[in-house]
């Protein structure tokens, strides 16, 4: 299990940083062109659109990985006197209800996927089916499912990074 999830966030991580720096890239690219470049800059008008697509898979292939390392907003604090005033496993019933609600995205995610791609719409620049953009979420909130299903079990410890909350 433990190789599975090292190659998962190896993978992650190599996406993340590979979009990122394509992004830069084109971006650089595309300012220069327009700064320097007369005609050339209509031709590179897919640039801006790729960009965007761009940062959405970025955005959402990293949601899983900063889930994993407790990254995301809470008031630790808060749930920790809470938890110790009433003895509920908040943990792990925060741990639940994301993956639940995570799981109901990923579903209405894959949904419109599958609406948008039966529609046949493509992007305006770069001529691709549009259907990839509403499949970032999808892959992202599974992401997402499966990190808070690894805390759950106690695969993973997503609090070890947080403060105590003894504040």
């Amino acid at each position: 299990m433990q190789t599975a999830l090292t190659l998962l966030r190896t993978m992650e991580r190599s996406a993340v940083v590979t979009i990122f720096l394509a992004m830069v890239a084109l971006y650089a690219v595309n300012v220069l062109v327009r700064q320097f470049g007369g005609t050339l800059a209509s031709d590179l008008a897919w640039i801006e659109e790729a960009v965007r697509l761009m940062n959405l898979f970025l955005v959402f292939f990293a949601v899983g990985l900063a889930l994993e390392r407790g990254r995301h907003v809470g008031i630790h604090s808060w749930r920790d006197r809470i938890a110790r005033a009433t003895g509920l496993p908040l943990r792990g019933l925060i741990d639940a209800i994301g993956l639940v609600f995570c799981l109901y995205l990923a579903w209405l995610g894959l949904t419109m996927t599958q609406f948008v791609y039966s529609m046949g719409q493509r992007s305006p620049t770069l001529n691709l089916p549009v259907f990839w953009i509403y499949l970032a979420p999808c892959i992202g909130f599974l992401l997402m499912a499966l990190r808070y299903l690894l805390s759950l079990v106690g695969v993973i410890d997503r609090y070890a990074n947080q403060p105590a909350g003894d504040t």
